[in-house]
């Protein structure tokens, strides 16, 4: 049975740590499905088609090459339940494990259909800076029933709201910093570039 880490995300821009998570997720899963979609507790300033391309790039960027991560379009929608639908048409025979920040164990339980959810995925857990695991969170989602692991991996202390908020540009790999800069996606941008001196 195919061994699937399923790995959806707002993506508002992705960044570098998204590309750690995606390089490690390769070496312990056979395949790794990536998508971007609208996440319904957020809002989101660039529209999902450009979303998408980042994501692209940032996959095409890994070093060295993987060959088991795919960019997953059709897997795209606010609700996992409906991405669940989705995937189980990709793959009749696999098993899925639904990969979430440590910033997401507080909400999970509160997403659409999350028990149904919990019958079919295992949950992967993948700890962040500023976001501690929390026992009762935690437990909170196995009393819900699911089965749920932690990466023994911590991502990296970059964010998408760092580089929106703050242009904070280290969160970003070069490939999706051109594309942002030719697509005029983030109004940081501009301000970034009004701040850097005249010759």
């Amino acid at each position: 049975m195919l061994n699937v880490a399923l790995f959806g995300t707002s993506a508002d821009p992705p960044t570098a740590g998204h590309q750690a998570i995606l390089a490690w997720l390769s070496q312990h899963y056979d395949s790794v499905a990536v998508w971007a979609s609208d996440n319904p507790f957020k809002s989101h300033q660039t529209p999902l088609q450009h979303r998408m391309a980042m994501l692209q790039l940032l996959i095409d960027d890994i070093n060295p090459p993987r060959h088991n991560i795919w960019l997953y379009p059709e897997l795209s929608h606010p609700r996992t339940f409906h991405t669940l639908e989705a995937a189980h048409q990709l793959w009749t025979d696999a098993r899925f494990t639904l990969v979430i920040g440590s910033d997401l164990i507080y909400q999970l339980p509160n997403w659409y259909r999350a028990e149904d959810i919990f019958q079919q995925v295992d949950v992967l857990v993948v700890p962040r800076p500023g976001y501690p695991l929390n026992q009762l969170a935690l437990a909170e989602l196995q009393r819900k029933g699911a089965r749920v692991a932690i990466a023994d991996l911590v991502g990296l202390e970059t964010s998408s709201t760092a580089y929106r908020e703050k242009g904070d540009t280290e969160a970003l790999t070069p490939p999706v910093e051109a594309y942002i800069h030719r697509e005029h996606l983030y109004p940081c941008q501009d301000a970034l570039r009004e701040k850097q001196p005249t010759r």
